[in-house]
């Protein structure tokens, strides 16, 4: 398999830094190509503005439509196309960050708004005239995984905890950046306690990432629920008779039952 590894983390030396080199020797030993878009290193302009679409309208910047525009022309900015470019190779997208405020740093942020535009990631027209998301998107084939590093403890990110269930804290990536461009989403990798972490317990975290890349090309995706599989009225909202009593990130997945069972 082809992967491409996106690391946003400012330290190369650090925690995450270090899963990285262990998680790319993995990808060598099992025979995957793979390549590195280390966002700190080389860089990359976090923020999206005009310059990324040269010929915009300078009165007002309509960004789905111009993106569109300047990627069918082949104008984007030339960091935006070798993005684009990695993408299209990989069969596998890898996002590695730490996990600040309850998300990835504003780095990556801007890596979604400025590569996966319009007309590329999303914004496609099928046969039938509909637009494919949520499952069918412009990114449909390829898988994807969060290796993130949190803080606090894993009991804190449980179904039951204070921060969410981690899942549910990353449904914005999961759900509105893979699923929705048409990547099938794997479960997030994370190592909790991060802060605490000490020399003694690296080798542990590090063959927990070893495993989980192992499995990259069998493991089962986060069943979400297909935009046009029949689950979601006109008004994509589900229908009645369709996880009945549920409502929120979990009735977002199939096998969501009713309140008074469980998922």
């Amino acid at each position: 398999m082809r992967i491409l590894w996106i690391f946003a983390h400012p330290d190369r030396n650090s925690l995450n830094g270090s899963l990285l080199t262990e998680g790319l020797s993995t990808l060598d030993e099992l025979g995957h190509e793979h390549q590195v878009s280390d966002l700190y290193a080389i860089g990359f302009k976090a923020v999206l503005d005009a310059e990324d679409v040269p010929g915009a309208d300078p009165e007002r910047l309509l960004v789905g439509s111009e993106q569109e525009r300047a990627y069918r022309g082949g104008e984007l900015s030339q960091d935006i196309l070798a993005e684009q470019a990695k993408i299209a190779w990989a069969d596998v997208l890898v996002l590695q960050f730490p996990l600040w405020w309850f998300g990835p740093p504003a780095i990556l942020k801007g890596w979604f708004d400025r590569v996966l535009v319009q007309g590329f990631a999303f914004g496609l027209k099928d046969a039938d005239g509909r637009v494919p998301r949520y499952g069918d998107g412009g990114l449909a084939g390829k898988r994807a995984l969060i290796v993130t590093s949190v803080g606090a403890r894993e009991s804190g990110f449980g179904p039951r905890g204070i921060h969410g269930h981690l899942d549910e804290v990353l449904f914005p990536v999961l759900h509105g950046v893979f699923w929705y461009t048409g990547m099938a989403p794997l479960p997030p990798f994370a190592v909790y306690g991060a802060d605490r972490l000490r020399a003694a317990d690296f080798p542990r975290a590090a063959e927990a990432l070893r495993e989980r890349l192992r499995t990259l090309p069998s493991a089962a995706p986060l069943p979400y629920r297909y935009e046009h599989g029949g689950d979601y009225d006109e008004d994509l909202v589900l229908r009645p008779h369709v996880a009945p009593g549920r409502s929120g990130v979990a009735a977002q997945r199939e096998g969501a039952v009713s309140a008074a069972g469980r998922l």
